[in-house]
């Protein structure tokens, strides 16, 4: 077979052989009227593929191929699709499909849809597979396919179609600009891009991080100063100080959570987006009624505001911070096992496609 009947994707199949990935063919949805078929250039690894391939998001049955930041080339569309046109560069993020229908859709919450359908290991109502972005093919709705801007390289820009909207939306939703005092909680591949966010809409933007290491690094990226919080009371001069923080750390089970929810102005949100395998510490009531912080969290975002960040990431000069590795199953295993250890600073990006699946 091959393409358009079927996919191939750098696979794993199950939890125990997480890190052992194989080509293998992979079934696409029917194609559709609404439908774009991207053919890949590049992808990046997100530590939600980790949290999946794993298993501690849960179980799953392989072949699974992984990968929601993906930016390639439109080589089919559909008879409706309006924006759109063969040979664009496009970019396809944590999410391909949704009814567009419910109200939550028609109020631009699509990314809250009761039937969306996530990039990979998932399933569209007809009961055909999603498959990801480590594979010669992706198939997805126009309205999850997204134009990337001339200014915006390939290998670089892959992170912001899942890291880059998952902390932009809750960021401009909260109102973050000048004159809001903002702090990001954990410089990684999702706190990178956040901090850079912050300086780029106008926000006085600190970074809160337990690594010594990383402060030259948080002031490149745009922070105002950096909150060690591997200090005893490092909170006490801050108390009630912030307006609004995004908590990019998937460690949160470690958190003093009375410590961080101190910070918060009355009525501002400590707000959630890296989702760790573990539950949150116990929370007693008094957290909140004390100084009235509100815990907060969100999914990915809207149509508008991923392309608003594009447009943002190109006149502002946002550029996620990644190494590039060709992708092939070594380097797979390798570059998985690499993310697990927390070795990349930022974001890996998975590139070389057309010699691997040519």
């Amino acid at each position: 077979m091959g393409y358009p009947d079927t996919f191939t994707g750098f696979c794993v199949d199950g939890p125990k052989s997480w890190n052992k990935f194989h080509k293998a063919e992979l079934k696409p949805k029917p194609f559709g009227d609404h439908d774009i078929d991207v053919e890949i250039a590049a992808c990046s690894i997100c530590s939600s593929d980790l949290h999946t391939i794993t298993g501690g998001w849960g179980e799953y049955e392989g072949p699974l191929c992984v990968g929601h930041e993906v930016v390639g080339k439109a080589i089919k569309v559909g008879k409706h699709v309006k924006e759109l046109k063969v040979g664009d560069r496009v970019g396809v993020g944590a999410q391909v499909w949704a009814c567009l229908e419910c109200d939550l859709c028609k109020d631009k919450n699509e990314n809250y849809c009761p039937k969306l359908v996530d990039t990979y290991n998932a399933q569209y109502p007809d009961g055909s597979s999603a498959h990801g972005g480590f594979a010669s093919h992706i198939r997805a709705h126009e309205y999850f396919t997204f134009k990337i801007p001339d200014a915006l390289d390939t290998n670089t820009v892959a992170p912001l179609l899942c890291a880059g909207i998952t902390t932009y939306s809750p960021m401009v939703r909260a109102g973050v600009g000048p004159g809001k005092r903002i702090g990001v909680v954990g410089i990684g591949g999702l706190g990178h891009l956040a901090l850079q966010w912050g300086k780029a809409l106008g926000a006085d933007t600190y970074a809160l991080s337990h690594s010594p290491d990383k402060v030259d690094d948080c002031k490149k990226l745009g922070a105002v100063d950096v909150i060690l919080t591997n200090k005893d009371n490092w909170a006490e001069p801050w108390k009630a100080k912030f307006d609004f923080v995004i908590n990019c750390a998937d460690v949160t089970h470690k958190f003093d959570m009375s410590e961080y929810l101190s910070i918060m102005k009355p009525g501002a949100d400590f707000h959630m987006v890296g989702i760790p395998d573990k539950p949150l510490p116990p929370l007693s009531a008094g957290l909140f009624a004390g100084g009235a912080p509100k815990l907060t969290g969100s999914h990915l975002g809207n149509n508008q505001e991923m392309n608003a960040l594009l447009k943002l990431a190109a006149e502002k000069g946002v550029r996620p911070w990644v190494e590039v590795m060709n992708i092939s199953e070594e380097n797979c295993q390798a570059a998985f096992e690499a993310q697990k250890e927390n070795k990349f600073r930022y974001r890996c990006t998975l590139a070389g496609y057309d010699k691997a699946f040519n």
